[in-house]
């Protein structure tokens, strides 16, 4: 397997919110779903190879699964990893 495709297995999506894309315009910070698995130096070499920026630090936290009611039947919503990337000033990532 290429290391261009254990980057993509890495960076699950991005996650895009009303908070997160204020955050890319005022912080120039990005948010993205990310492998259970990940670690910070991982992510920062990821983005700077898919994206050929320069990652100044990264922030992971892991959400906790939370309880939901479907049909009446108690379950409950997956656990999963978010990575928070401040990019160096004035490099920003190309949306298509």
């Amino acid at each position: 397997m290429s290391k261009i495709n254990q980057f993509y297995e890495l960076l699950r999506r991005p996650h895009v919110t009303e908070k997160s894309t204020v955050l890319q315009s005022l912080r120039n910070q990005h948010s993205f779903r990310v492998a259970p698995t990940a670690n910070k130096s991982e992510i920062k070499k990821a983005i700077e190879a898919l994206f050929s920026v320069k990652v100044v630090k990264v922030n992971i936290l892991n959400t906790p699964s939370k309880s939901r009611r479907a049909f009446g039947r108690p379950g409950e919503t997956r656990a999963w990893k978010k990575a928070i990337v401040t990019l160096r000033k004035g490099d920003s990532l190309e949306t298509v």
